[in-house]
């Protein structure tokens, strides 16, 4: 039995572009030019994170709350209907599931998003500990969110823990977290970047984690 902390964004979801998109449009709306190729390349990290990259620090300290409440409400009034799952992730959690695992998620999302984001995958009932943006004081890339991740699981030993994310920020976090770290592509994110930031192992998506899982990190595990 091993614990499986997975980021949702990017990994269980076809979700990056939309995430980006309304960052965009809310950077927008307060006057800030902002294209959404430049958002999507911080998109992994929480609000918290990203928006100092793109806000003036006064502007920040005055408004990155109005901002932040104004992006989070659009993008559940116009993106969230059309966030849908990557080919083959209930069924891979199902095997996991079969195979003993244990299941987290580590999401810098709110906590009503996170479990909105389980309804759409279609893994409530498949997932034994879920944290949000609530657990952490900080987001990716720091390692607050799989530290309460890993407190959620009981402190797991060496070894018995192992993150799955797409970005750059997930395998910083996770390394911080002395966690070892595998990552899929379906984020956007390119390989190259994902090996820098820590990752040890490298799938296209989760269906190409389930097509492989016999001979997978998943189950032979990582150091």
């Amino acid at each position: 039995m091993r614990n499986l902390i997975f980021d949702i964004d990017g990994t269980l979801l076809d979700s990056v572009d939309l995430h980006a998109a309304a960052w965009s449009e809310a950077f927008r709306a307060f006057g800030l030019d902002v294209p959404q190729d430049e958002v999507r390349s911080q998109i992994g990290k929480g609000g918290d994170q990203l928006m100092p990259v793109f806000v003036p620090e006064e502007r920040l300290e005055r408004e990155g709350e109005t901002i932040e409440k104004f992006r989070s409400a659009l993008f559940k009034d116009k993106y969230l209907a059309k966030v849908k799952p990557f080919p083959g992730v209930r069924d891979l959690f199902e095997r996991l599931k079969a195979e003993g695992h244990v299941l987290a998620l580590a999401s810098s999302g709110k906590a009503e998003e996170v479990e909105r984001y389980q309804e759409i995958a279609g893994i409530r009932d498949l997932v034994d500990v879920a944290t949000n943006s609530d657990e952490a004081e900080r987001s990716k890339p720091h390692p607050d969110i799989f530290e309460a991740a890993l407190a959620r699981l009981g402190h797991p030993t060496r070894g018995q823990a192992l993150v799955i994310g797409d970005s750059p920020y997930d395998a910083e976090a996770a390394v911080k977290a002395g966690l070892p770290v595998i990552g899929v592509l379906c984020g956007g994110f390119p390989e190259a970047r994902l090996s820098e930031a820590g990752c040890l192992a490298i799938y296209r998506d989760p269906q190409d984690l389930l097509d492989g899982y016999a001979s997978s990190a998943l189950r032979r595990g990582l150091p």
